[in-house]
């Protein structure tokens, strides 16, 4: 393809520089987890093909020495990976950047390593780029979103616990409705949350399942057959990660269905995070004019002109980072689609999304986690709206019947008086035992 020139102390080398000369469509990289990743996969690969006689000791001591120097100093870069998300489909430009930065690094006077002979050995791009997206999806469920989602959890239940004697004003259209204990309101969240945690680790099977030994189309060309087996054998025991070879790697190589699996548990628990910061801001609302029933703690100004506005900012960048998972969703399941016949052509980009995506549910799950639990009741105002809640006539229903329990709710509302006078009024009831049916602690 003739000469391309190469910087002087660039640690890649041509094919790099080409794809950063011809892939000029965003300022962004793939993320350094993921790049970590690949730089894992060529390091078992060497042990794994030195065990099997395939790779000499020196150059399989050269590329280990060389990937622990790029995971140990930090060299994982935009300076040393510079390549555009949107390359080739393949992921092939990212995959030769790793093997000719480790084959710099591996080489010296001793051993001459080559980034396609020695670093790629019974590889192949097309299963270097799969393995590197469930082993990068892997690890952040496993060691950073599943322990974000327990905190959560266990922060939201032990909030409950400590409000449990708060009744409040329910909202079913956002209009009143019968009373709830606060205690009853988080136990909804809660488990919301604990349904999209079991939902996310039933996935990690399945999206841990690797298509490394496939190499370029599923048949193991120019790999050895015990490679995919032991690859994965090697790559548990480093990790300690629940990794194994792929259960059909043309399915692996040409298919990102665990990808969209895992994504759509992710668009599932950013709706339940959008849920819950909405109802904080519902809540927090006012603190004059709105509900009013909780005040959310004041971390930054609300505004540059009006002086003491405190405004409910965790929740709405809680709700920003759910709209941006919802929509990587849509991306990653447009680019698992583009499977033609043996390989799928959008890797780069689902990788993208996908470690993105996790990233921000895991991050969003600590900042919600740390809001609710700082947050305040304001008693006097939930005990004032919940006393005006001409709803509370529903318990008058089995003793007065539907029609007269309307009657009462209109003429409350309609001459601003409580339900328990106007009940008093227009039943036949005594105001001891209307004070015992309409008693909200009673209703929950």
């Amino acid at each position: 393809m003739g000469e391309v020139r190469v910087p002087k102390d660039a640690l890649y080398a041509a094919q790099t520089q080409r794809a950063v000369d011809n892939f000029n469509i965003s300022p962004l990289t793939l993320p350094k987890d993921f790049i970590r990743q690949i730089v894992l996969i060529k390091q078992n690969a060497a042990e794994t093909n030195h065990e099997l006689g395939l790779l000499s000791k020196n150059k399989k001591q050269a590329i280990v020495k060389a990937t622990n120097q790029i995971l140990d100093k930090k060299l994982i870069n935009a300076d040393n990976f510079p390549i555009d998300v949107f390359q080739t489909g393949s992921g092939t430009s990212t995959n030769m950047n790793v093997n000719e930065v480790v084959a710099h690094l591996a080489s010296s006077s001793r051993v001459k390593i080559h980034p396609n002979d020695d670093v790629n050995m019974g590889q192949s791009s097309n299963d270097v780029i799969p393995t590197a997206i469930s082993m990068m999806a892997t690890e952040q469920i496993v060691k950073q979103l599943t322990p974000a989602l327990e905190s959560l959890i266990k922060t939201i239940k032990t909030k409950g616990q400590s409000l449990k004697s708060v009744v409040k004003t329910g909202r079913t259209h956002l209009m009143d409705a019968m009373p709830l204990s606060m205690q009853q309101e988080l136990s909804g969240w809660a488990y919301q949350v604990e349904l999209s945690l079991k939902n996310i680790k039933s996935l990690v099977p399945q999206i841990s399942e690797l298509a490394q030994g496939g190499t370029a189309i599923g048949t193991g060309i120019n790999s050895s057959a015990k490679f995919r087996t032991l690859f994965a054998k090697n790559l548990k025991s480093k990790t300690g990660l629940p990794y194994k070879k792929s259960g059909n790697a043309f399915a692996s190589i040409a298919g990102q269905d665990s990808s969209v699996a895992v994504s759509g548990a992710l668009n599932t628990f950013a709706t339940v995070l959008m849920k819950i910061s909405n109802d904080l801001r519902w809540m927090n609302s006012g603190p004059v004019s709105g509900l009013g029933e909780i005040r959310l703690k004041a971390i930054q100004p609300g505004s540059s002109i009006m002086p003491g506005k405190v405004n409910p900012v965790i929740p709405e960048a809680v709700a920003m980072a759910a709209a941006q998972v919802m929509g990587n969703h849509t991306a990653i399941t447009v680019g698992a689609q583009a499977g033609n016949f043996q390989l799928n052509v959008m890797l780069p980009m689902i990788a993208y999304n996908l470690h993105q995506s996790l990233e921000l549910a895991a991050n969003s799950s600590h900042q919600l986690a740390e809001t609710i639990k700082n947050f305040e009741v304001n008693q006097e105002d939930l005990e004032q709206l919940l006393s005006k809640n001409a709803i509370l006539a529903t318990a008058l229903a089995p003793e007065v019947g539907y029609e007269k329990a309307s009657e009462i709710v209109y003429k409350a509302r309609r001459e601003e008086r409580s339900i328990l006078d106007v009940s008093i009024e227009l039943t036949n009831l005594s105001k001891s035992e209307l004070e015992k049916i309409l008693d909200p602690k009673k209703l929950i």
